[in-house]
């Protein structure tokens, strides 16, 4: 998977429904809570974590059978606290407090995180994580199941790390690569130490996959940082990230083509929704593949920082050649040509477009997840970047010094993937694996069933 446009990202409490993103669904809620208040006569204050509110319409002072009741209830394990004689609750914190004991290792694979001792009430939703150590990027989310399918995000980081500088060519990941990717890993460990995390699920994809060392390089992570990876093949990574782009297709739809664009591969999944959507999008795959080049190895074959209108068209006509060995690609019939049919793309590519057609000061998520863009605007921005200089691609704030020597590998990808699929309408999408873990964790433990049970009660 790409890079998401920043090195670092610590993000809190970000609502994740699969709509795009926006902040019009809080300024909603927030009026709701404010017309709730005022029917109900309480006054309007400002949250403090930690604090104590005492209920409305309770007296100040309690008898002491109700004071020996409170105390039964604090042996039996149950979060009851009291102030001045008043009846009170207190604002459940994620972060558990500083002197919580550290997580042990955390496997992956989808299993249950060894547990710690923590005094936080049983009745607050776990939490669940997701990594994605990937060719260009180690990311990590951290979040807590909400309303059914939806998840809000507590935690977040994000480090371009290269993990497969040089692997096209000595076919073994450098040392100088793997110490960045440890380092990165490292903050990892210290996020997930903080959390009481129910489930996690790291996994490593194409640079792990492809490299001899691959092996032994996860083998020194977990050494190094406590943290458990998996490799996981190229079926699971598709399927992944239809699973975390999924609520992006709208129910007119008739078929997609998802694409994530990545460091070291590039997987695209065809899906046909035209007889009757049900389940999880990725039911829907009808065909998929995984071409062996991404951003960092194809930048590397051709070069990255210098290229010419010619050398741009040789990566599109090898990425193209891939794409003709590719059986299934007709699967969609004459779904792909109709007008309920559209391009679905997750990636560092897609997502720098979308700022450059936008024509952000900096890169916002919230303005770019979930953004239409229509064949002519694309065309206008791969015109404008191939006749860009490296400087100018370094200056753009879409880009920057990180991205500026892979940003036209990734559009000579796309392409080549519009040249076999012609949609007139791309959309995108600035998730992928992290969100898809997320969700499969949280639906394969029942966490919204329990939401609903705890909300029913």
């Amino acid at each position: 998977m790409e890079a998401r446009h920043r090195k670092d990202e610590s993000v809190t409490d970000l609502e994740f429904d699969g709509k795009p993103s926006g902040d019009e669904a809080s300024r909603g809620g927030r009026a709701r809570k404010r017309r709730g208040r005022r029917k109900s006569g309480q006054k309007q204050a400002a949250p403090v974590q930690g604090a104590l509110v005492p209920r409305p319409g309770k007296p100040e002072t309690q008898d002491n059978g109700l004071q020996q009741k409170k105390k039964r209830k604090r042996r039996r394990g149950r979060k009851v606290f009291a102030r001045d004689g008043a009846e009170a609750v207190a604002t459940a914190a994620v972060r558990p407090p500083a002197n919580t004991v550290a997580m042990p290792p955390v496997a992956g694979n989808g299993a249950a995180a060894p547990r710690r001792e923590t005094p936080v009430a049983d009745e607050r939703p776990h939490a669940y994580a997701a990594l994605d150590l990937g060719t260009n990027n180690c990311r990590l989310l951290v979040a807590i199941p909400t309303r059914p399918g939806q998840f809000r995000v507590i935690d977040a980081f994000s480090r371009i790390v290269r993990l497969g500088e040089g692997l096209s060519g000595t076919g073994r990941l450098g040392d100088q690569a793997m110490s960045r990717a440890v380092e990165a890993l490292k903050h990892c460990a210290e996020k997930l130490a903080g959390r009481d995390i129910r489930k996690a699920r790291l996994i490593a994809t194409e640079a792990c996959r492809s490299a001899e060392n691959g092996v032994e390089f996860l083998t020194r992570v977990t050494e190094e940082t406590g943290l458990v990876l998996e490799i996981i093949d190229r079926e699971t990574e598709a399927r992944l990230a239809v699973s975390g782009c999924g609520s992006l297709v709208e129910r007119d739809t008739d078929g997609v083509v998802l694409f994530d664009i990545g460091g070291g591969s590039s997987e695209i999944a065809l899906i046909d929704i035209s007889a009757r959507r049900g389940g999880r999008l990725a039911d829907h795959i009808v065909s998929w593949t995984s071409l062996p080049v991404g951003v960092v190895s194809l930048s590397e074959r051709f070069g990255g920082r210098h290229v010419t209108p010619e050398i741009y068209a040789a990566m599109v006509e090898d990425v193209a050649r891939m794409l003709d060995a590719f059986e299934g690609r007709d699967k969609l019939g004459l779904i792909a040509h109709g007008d309920r049919f559209h391009l679905l793309g997750t990636s560092g590519t897609v997502t720098t477009l979308a700022g450059i057609h936008l024509d952000l000061p900096r890169y916002d998520r919230r303005r770019v997840d979930g953004l239409w863009m229509q064949s002519d605007d694309i065309d206008r921005m791969i015109e404008r970047l191939v006749g860009w200089e490296f400087h100018e691609r370094v200056a753009n704030p879409c880009i920057g010094p990180d991205r500026a020597d892979l940003v036209l590998a990734g559009c000579a990808i796309l392409e080549a993937i519009r040249r076999v699929w012609p949609a007139q309408r791309l959309r995108v999408a600035d998730r992928g694996l992290r969100e898809g873990i997320l969700a499969e964790l949280m639906a394969g433990d029942g966490a919204w069933r329990r939401s609903r049970e705890r909300g029913r009660s």
